[in-house]
Protein backbone atom coordinates (compact mmCIF):
# COMPACT_ATOMS: atom_id res chain seq x y z
CA UNK A 1 0.00 0.00 0.00
CA UNK A 2 1.37 3.31 -0.68
CA UNK A 3 1.11 6.36 0.95
CA UNK A 4 1.02 9.97 -0.26
CA UNK A 5 0.12 13.65 -0.05
CA UNK A 6 -3.99 13.08 -0.27
CA UNK A 7 -3.61 9.69 2.30
CA UNK A 8 -4.49 10.82 6.00
CA UNK A 9 -3.28 8.74 9.15
CA UNK A 10 -5.92 8.02 11.87
CA UNK A 11 -4.51 11.76 13.77
CA UNK A 12 -5.51 13.57 10.71
CA UNK A 13 -8.16 12.46 9.44
CA UNK A 14 -10.71 14.68 11.00
CA UNK A 15 -8.92 17.73 9.11
CA UNK A 16 -7.64 16.65 5.76
CA UNK A 17 -8.87 17.76 2.71
CA UNK A 18 -8.83 17.41 -0.76
CA UNK A 19 -5.75 18.89 -2.66
CA UNK A 20 -7.33 21.39 -4.97
CA UNK A 21 -6.10 20.15 -8.41
CA UNK A 22 -5.25 23.38 -10.26
CA UNK A 23 -5.44 24.07 -14.07
CA UNK A 24 -2.10 25.43 -16.30
CA UNK A 25 -4.39 28.68 -16.52
CA UNK A 26 -5.61 28.66 -12.63
CA UNK A 27 -2.21 27.74 -11.67
CA UNK A 28 -0.66 30.92 -13.85
CA UNK A 29 -2.87 33.04 -12.35
CA UNK A 30 -2.26 32.39 -8.53
CA UNK A 31 1.52 33.00 -9.62
CA UNK A 32 0.58 36.69 -10.91
CA UNK A 33 -1.13 36.93 -7.28
CA UNK A 34 1.86 35.81 -5.48
CA UNK A 35 3.97 37.85 -7.48
CA UNK A 36 1.86 40.98 -6.79
CA UNK A 37 1.42 40.56 -2.35
CA UNK A 38 5.56 40.50 -3.19
CA UNK A 39 5.26 43.59 -4.90
CA UNK A 40 2.36 45.45 -3.24
CA UNK A 41 1.56 42.96 -0.02
CA UNK A 42 -2.01 44.58 1.32
CA UNK A 43 -2.74 46.06 -2.23
CA UNK A 44 -3.61 42.84 -3.55
CA UNK A 45 -7.41 43.29 -5.75
CA UNK A 46 -9.42 41.24 -7.80
CA UNK A 47 -8.67 43.94 -10.24
CA UNK A 48 -4.64 44.03 -9.94
CA UNK A 49 -4.64 40.10 -10.25
CA UNK A 50 -7.19 40.08 -13.52
CA UNK A 51 -4.35 42.98 -15.04
CA UNK A 52 -1.22 40.84 -14.46
CA UNK A 53 -2.79 37.57 -15.09
CA UNK A 54 -4.91 38.80 -18.02
CA UNK A 55 -7.95 37.84 -17.54
CA UNK A 56 -11.34 38.97 -16.39
CA UNK A 57 -12.29 39.81 -13.01
CA UNK A 58 -15.60 37.56 -13.58
CA UNK A 59 -13.66 35.25 -14.02
CA UNK A 60 -11.72 35.71 -10.75
CA UNK A 61 -14.40 35.20 -8.82
CA UNK A 62 -15.83 32.61 -10.72
CA UNK A 63 -12.94 30.81 -9.87
CA UNK A 64 -12.22 32.22 -6.74
CA UNK A 65 -15.24 33.47 -5.25
CA UNK A 66 -13.97 36.38 -3.34
CA UNK A 67 -10.89 37.94 -2.07
CA UNK A 68 -10.07 35.49 0.31
CA UNK A 69 -10.95 32.49 -1.72
CA UNK A 70 -7.86 33.77 -4.26
CA UNK A 71 -5.84 34.09 -0.81
CA UNK A 72 -6.74 30.81 0.11
CA UNK A 73 -6.21 29.79 -3.43
CA UNK A 74 -2.85 31.53 -3.22
CA UNK A 75 -1.48 29.77 -0.55
CA UNK A 76 -3.06 26.08 -1.34
CA UNK A 77 -1.10 26.41 -4.57
CA UNK A 78 1.84 27.94 -2.64
CA UNK A 79 2.15 24.99 0.05
CA UNK A 80 1.21 22.53 -3.24
CA UNK A 81 5.05 23.34 -4.14
CA UNK A 82 6.00 20.58 -0.89
CA UNK A 83 5.62 17.02 -1.90
CA UNK A 84 5.79 14.13 -0.13
CA UNK A 85 7.30 11.15 -2.18
CA UNK A 86 5.24 8.07 -1.89
CA UNK A 87 6.22 5.26 0.55
CA UNK A 88 5.31 1.88 0.58
CA UNK A 89 4.41 0.17 3.92
CA UNK A 90 4.81 -3.67 2.27
CA UNK A 91 9.04 -2.60 1.48
CA UNK A 92 9.67 0.32 3.65
CA UNK A 93 13.24 0.64 4.77
CA UNK A 94 15.45 3.42 6.38
CA UNK A 95 17.19 4.21 2.84
CA UNK A 96 12.76 4.96 1.33
CA UNK A 97 12.04 6.67 4.65
CA UNK A 98 14.83 8.90 4.74
CA UNK A 99 14.43 9.83 0.94
CA UNK A 100 11.11 10.57 1.49
CA UNK A 101 12.09 12.70 4.63
CA UNK A 102 14.89 14.83 3.04
CA UNK A 103 12.75 15.22 -0.28
CA UNK A 104 9.90 17.00 2.19
CA UNK A 105 12.67 18.92 3.87
CA UNK A 106 14.06 20.28 0.58
CA UNK A 107 10.98 21.56 -0.64
CA UNK A 108 9.94 22.81 2.14
CA UNK A 109 13.02 24.66 2.78
CA UNK A 110 12.94 26.04 -0.78
CA UNK A 111 9.37 27.23 -0.35
CA UNK A 112 9.26 29.39 3.36
CA UNK A 113 12.74 30.92 1.92
CA UNK A 114 11.62 32.00 -0.93
CA UNK A 115 10.37 35.59 -1.19
CA UNK A 116 7.00 34.92 -2.08
CA UNK A 117 6.60 33.17 1.09
CA UNK A 118 8.22 35.80 3.04
CA UNK A 119 5.54 38.21 1.72
CA UNK A 120 2.75 36.39 2.34
CA UNK A 121 4.06 35.07 6.06
CA UNK A 122 4.41 38.83 6.78
CA UNK A 123 1.39 39.71 5.32
CA UNK A 124 -0.56 36.68 7.41
CA UNK A 125 1.31 38.11 10.72
CA UNK A 126 0.23 42.09 10.36
CA UNK A 127 -3.22 40.74 9.46
CA UNK A 128 -3.80 38.42 12.53
CA UNK A 129 -2.59 41.28 14.81
CA UNK A 130 -5.37 43.83 12.72
CA UNK A 131 -8.07 41.47 12.64
CA UNK A 132 -8.09 42.98 9.10
CA UNK A 133 -9.06 39.38 7.43
CA UNK A 134 -8.93 35.97 8.31
CA UNK A 135 -5.26 35.30 5.98
CA UNK A 136 -3.30 34.03 9.76
CA UNK A 137 -5.68 31.25 9.45
CA UNK A 138 -5.68 30.45 5.76
CA UNK A 139 -1.74 30.32 6.11
CA UNK A 140 -2.34 28.73 9.21
CA UNK A 141 -4.52 25.85 8.11
CA UNK A 142 -3.03 25.68 4.53
CA UNK A 143 0.45 25.59 5.10
CA UNK A 144 2.02 24.32 8.55
CA UNK A 145 -0.98 22.53 9.40
CA UNK A 146 -1.12 21.37 5.80
CA UNK A 147 2.12 20.13 6.08
CA UNK A 148 1.75 17.98 8.70
CA UNK A 149 -1.36 16.58 7.62
CA UNK A 150 0.85 15.13 4.54
CA UNK A 151 3.79 14.28 6.39
CA UNK A 152 2.72 12.09 9.17
CA UNK A 153 1.50 9.45 7.41
CA UNK A 154 5.37 8.51 6.23
CA UNK A 155 6.36 8.90 10.02
CA UNK A 156 3.43 6.59 11.04
CA UNK A 157 4.62 4.54 8.48
CA UNK A 158 8.10 4.29 9.62
CA UNK A 159 6.98 3.44 13.25
CA UNK A 160 4.73 0.88 11.96
CA UNK A 161 7.64 -0.59 10.12
CA UNK A 162 9.84 -0.42 13.41
CA UNK A 163 12.03 2.15 12.07
CA UNK A 164 11.55 5.41 14.19
CA UNK A 165 9.74 5.19 17.66
CA UNK A 166 7.75 7.95 19.23
CA UNK A 167 4.70 8.34 21.47
CA UNK A 168 3.64 11.16 19.22
CA UNK A 169 2.92 12.30 15.85
CA UNK A 170 2.19 15.44 16.46
CA UNK A 171 5.20 15.76 18.27
CA UNK A 172 7.51 14.15 16.32
CA UNK A 173 6.12 16.24 13.31
CA UNK A 174 7.06 19.39 14.83
CA UNK A 175 10.77 17.96 16.18
CA UNK A 176 11.19 17.54 12.22
CA UNK A 177 9.60 20.63 11.81
CA UNK A 178 12.22 22.66 13.73
CA UNK A 179 15.05 20.57 12.71
CA UNK A 180 14.72 21.68 9.16
CA UNK A 181 13.19 25.13 9.60
CA UNK A 182 15.46 26.05 12.24
CA UNK A 183 15.44 30.50 12.42
CA UNK A 184 15.13 31.01 8.64
CA UNK A 185 11.84 31.63 8.70
CA UNK A 186 11.77 33.97 11.55
CA UNK A 187 15.08 35.23 10.76
CA UNK A 188 13.73 36.24 6.93
CA UNK A 189 10.46 37.66 8.30
CA UNK A 190 12.57 39.72 10.00
CA UNK A 191 14.67 41.25 7.29
CA UNK A 192 17.90 38.82 7.43
CA UNK A 193 19.22 38.49 3.61
CA UNK A 194 19.45 34.53 3.34
CA UNK A 195 20.01 33.67 0.13
CA UNK A 196 20.27 29.63 0.26
CA UNK A 197 21.42 27.82 -2.47
CA UNK A 198 19.80 24.17 -3.90
CA UNK A 199 23.26 22.58 -2.34
CA UNK A 200 22.38 24.42 0.89
CA UNK A 201 18.85 23.32 0.69
CA UNK A 202 19.66 19.75 -0.04
CA UNK A 203 22.54 19.76 2.52
CA UNK A 204 20.57 21.27 5.23
CA UNK A 205 17.47 19.05 4.09
CA UNK A 206 19.64 15.59 4.86
CA UNK A 207 21.01 16.85 8.09
CA UNK A 208 17.73 17.65 9.33
CA UNK A 209 16.60 14.32 8.61
CA UNK A 210 19.66 12.00 9.69
CA UNK A 211 19.18 14.19 12.93
CA UNK A 212 15.52 13.30 13.28
CA UNK A 213 16.20 9.49 12.38
CA UNK A 214 18.79 9.42 14.94
CA UNK A 215 16.66 11.52 18.08
CA UNK A 216 14.06 8.27 17.09
CA UNK A 217 15.77 5.68 16.58
CA UNK A 218 13.35 2.56 15.95
CA UNK A 219 13.89 -0.96 16.76
CA UNK A 220 14.76 -1.98 13.11
CA UNK A 221 17.28 0.94 12.14
CA UNK A 222 20.08 -2.02 12.19
CA UNK A 223 18.02 -3.90 9.80
CA UNK A 224 19.77 -4.23 6.04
Amino acid sequence: MLVAVGEVSELGAGDAAAEPAWSERQSAVLEAALRLIVESGDALTMSAVARRASCSKETLYKWFGDRDGLLTATVQWQASKVQVAPVDRARLDLASLGASLTQFAAGWLTVISSDTSVALNRLAVSHAGSHKTDLGRIVLDNGRLAMGRRLKPVLEAGRAAGLIAFDDTEAAFRVFFGLVARDIQIRLLLGDRIDLSAAEIDRDARAATRQFLALHPGAGQGRD
